[in-house]
């Protein structure tokens, strides 16, 4: 059904006003997404903290400078190699560092050098945080350092793993019970758990609340990029799907913006919640999509929208239903003859193995698909560690993929889709170089480079989901993006990991990136181009965009032949998978 939903928007519009609305309608709860995916960098985020004192404080020293009161100390307190030397009201002299504090001895020299005997003991009376910045964050409301400082670090990827898990729960419900549904359910879902995430009230309780926040999340983000999809013509298709990303992006910019304003932790959760509350106001107002209403066999349904789409689109003479599905009978008659009941082979994981050729294009197109959502997250998650404004920075990597989704779109045009992806992953491992050799007093310089490195990697983000598309005849499309869009997952779960890594050596996300990037730039160089070459519809046509081989020695899997509705069915899948 899918080509011939190709005459409708031609009789329609590709993208008159009816599809704007529902557009721009729909793609505003991907802002929320993007919220929630990035909610962590300060969420999470640790302020300098010591251990407590076991007493009342009277006087702090820090190096050669004191004050009366910790609070005033964290200024001077710059190396957390470091301690904070404190006399309390009895007398006592304690040495204060993060993990354990010292008694010494000698208590009648309160100086900050020194070389006598002292006493270790651990934190048991909790630890004192730096406020100045943060008022609260989890990793203080329930002392997620020293030996529970894992889990603080395991908020983020455990919230990649409900990703995951709700893109493929919502991505098979939907193909069930209709886009729209979902997309109510899953927008209702993140913002009650986005306001339940405020009110848990301790760390398991949280994380399994954020868990579920992530499974709503990233179900809204597949279903909405099927929708659009749906509901857009092949002339803007490329761009309307592109530009979903960008409201992702948004989404990242506004988590900077309330990070800024709201420096309690729960207070911020809300505010970032809150955002999703006009679309879901209105959410019930989307209608379903003509594709799945005429799947469903809802023609009445699908008259009806079409009339109310023409009625928006001023046209004053809409296709009818009729006539689709009388040219739908007419070209599976020409396709498979009358008395053609041959049964459909279904295709696993395994055929996108079937030989060198396509095992070969499998292998690099993971590897891509991987690379572009390690580096996305990984320039996201570490850019409030840049120094600086780390506001500021974020703001600026949200903001600095808008320009990537549109160089992106104008370079699959016009230079195609490999001679865009190449250059643009090499780039992004040439920055993570730059970045590396980069010393660490030129802060802005960083920023920079790590801006253009966001940059690269967006561009070549952008377009692999399309490429990927291409690159697979009719019959694996679905399953060649699906399994892409898998391994883009396991990339963003992978990412956090990657970022703390920077403890053992601080450009180690770069180096990881950076040779990710490089080794897919190169692999990429085997993959045929696509731009202006037809879909292909078998694995003989898949494989010959590569060029003549020899068919004696790279013998083909036999792929029986599919009928019209079933191949167009498969087509339309294929469209279905979201890769962030």
């Amino acid at each position: 059904m899918a080509r011939n939903l190709e005459l409708l928007f031609d009789s329609l519009g590709h993208f008159g006003r009816y599809q704007a609305w529902v557009y721009f309608a729909s793609v505003f709860q991907a802002i929320s997404c993007g919220i929630h995916y990035l909610a962590s960098v300060f969420l999470a985020v640790t302020p300098k903290f010591v251990c407590s004192a076991p007493g009342n404080v009277t006087s702090v020293l820090v190096g050669n400078s004191s004050t009366s009161r910790i609070e005033d100390a964290w200024t001077l307190w710059t190396s957390t190699q470091s301690y904070i030397l404190v006399q309390l009201g009895n007398g006592d002299i304690w040495e204060l560092n993060q993990c354990h504090r010292s008694k010494r001895e000698d208590i009648l020299e309160f100086t900050y050098a020194y070389s006598g005997n002292k006493t270790d003991f651990p934190c048991t009376g909790g630890f004192i945080y730096d406020h100045s910045k943060w008022q609260s964050t989890i990793v203080t409301e329930w002392d997620l350092v020293c030996q529970r400082e894992w889990l603080a670090k395991l908020t983020q990827p455990t919230f990649m793993l409900g990703v995951l898990l709700g893109a493929v729960i919502f991505g098979d419900i939907a193909d069930r019970m209709g886009r729209r549904n979902i997309m109510w359910f899953t927008s209702m879902g993140q913002f009650i758990f986005g306001i339940a995430v405020a009110f848990t009230f301790d760390y398991v309780s949280f994380v399994i609340v954020r868990f579920l926040l992530a499974m709503v999340s990233s179900g809204y983000l597949v279903v909405v990029f099927v929708y659009v999809t749906e509901y857009t013509g092949l002339k803007a298709r490329t761009w309307a799907s592109m530009h979903v990303h960008a409201f992702f992006a948004v989404g990242v910019m506004v988590v900077a913006l309330v990070g800024y304003l709201a420096p309690t932790w729960w207070v911020y959760q809300i505010g970032l919640s809150v955002t999703t509350l006009p679309f879901v106001l209105c959410c019930w107002m989307l209608p379903e999509t003509p594709f799945w209403l005429l799947t469903e066999g809802k023609f009445k349904e699908a008259q009806k929208l079409i009339n109310t789409m023409a009625r928006w689109n001023k046209v004053s003479t809409p296709c009818k239903i009729s006539q689709l599905c009388s040219a739908q009978d007419g070209l599976v008659s020409s396709r498979t003859g009358d008395n053609d009941h041959s049964p459909v082979k279904k295709h696993n994981i395994l055929d996108l193995f079937s030989n060198w050729h396509i095992a070969r294009r499998t292998i690099t197109v993971w590897l891509v698909w991987f690379t572009g959502s390690l580096g996305y997250y990984v320039f996201s998650l570490s850019s409030v560690n840049l120094g600086g404004n780390e506001y500021l920075n974020l703001f600026l990597i949200g903001a600095v993929e808008l320009p990537a989704y549109v160089i992106a779109c104008i370079g699959m045009e016009k230079l195609g889709r490999r001679n865009t992806l190449i250059p643009f992953l090499i780039l992004s491992a040439v920055i993570c170089g730059i970045v590396m050799l980069i010393p660490q007093d030129f802060n802005i310089l960083i920023i920079v480079a790590n801006m253009a490195g966001k940059f690269a990697i967006g561009v070549a983000f952008g377009l692999i989901y399309l490429y990927t598309a291409e690159l697979y005849p009719t019959v694996a499309r679905s399953l060649a993006v699906g399994s892409g869009s898998m391994m883009c997952r396991v990339g963003s779960v992978v990412a956090p990991f990657c970022v703390y890594l920077s403890s053992v050596w601080i450009f180690m996300p770069q180096l990881i990136v950076g040779i990710m990037a490089f080794l897919s730039g190169v692999l990429t160089l085997m993959l045929p181009e696509t731009l202006g070459k037809p879909l292909t519809n078998t694995w003989a046509e898949a494989v010959e965009l590569d060029g003549p081989v020899n068919k004696k020695s790279d013998s083909e899997k036999p792929v029986p032949v599919q009928d019209g509705a079933t191949m167009d069915k498969i087509e339309m899948q294929g469209q279905e998978t979201h890769m962030i």
